[in-house]
């Protein structure tokens, strides 16, 4: 359904660190510089951070929340503890188990250097 998703940041070194440690954690190569941005590309979706365009101070969006997937609950677990290494924040429960309407899933919250809400998410196979 998505093709990109692309944060503003503040601090693009602060960022891409932050972002190599935490997306390395599930796999994926470590950022590309654009010039005015930088991304990070997949097989299945791209994702940028650039300071925003118009010259404004960078923002995170309130009750926005952006999902990365991971391939187990351990994955979700390294990337997690990348985060907090390097510049995140724990939210909300401690990385766990959630049983809710979309079936048996492993989650962990973070905010990003720059306030972003950011999820690491592992989906169990269906019994």
């Amino acid at each position: 359904m998505f093709s990109h998703v692309m944060l503003g940041c503040s601090d693009r070194d602060r960022a891409q660190k932050f972002y190599d440690a935490t997306l390395g954690a599930l796999g994926v190569r470590p950022g590309r510089d654009f010039g005015k941005s930088t991304w990070w590309m997949t097989r299945t979706g791209s994702f940028g951070i650039a300071p925003p365009r118009d010259g404004e101070v960078c923002s995170h969006g309130n009750g926005s929340t952006i999902g990365f997937d991971a391939t187990s609950p351990e994955q979700v677990d390294a990337w997690h503890a990348a985060g907090i290494a390097n510049g995140g924040t724990s939210i909300e429960d401690p990385p766990g188990v959630r049983d809710g309407g979309f079936g048996k899933l492993y989650l962990a919250y973070l905010r990003d250097p720059d306030g972003n809400k950011l999820c690491g998410y592992y989906r169990y196979p269906k019994e």
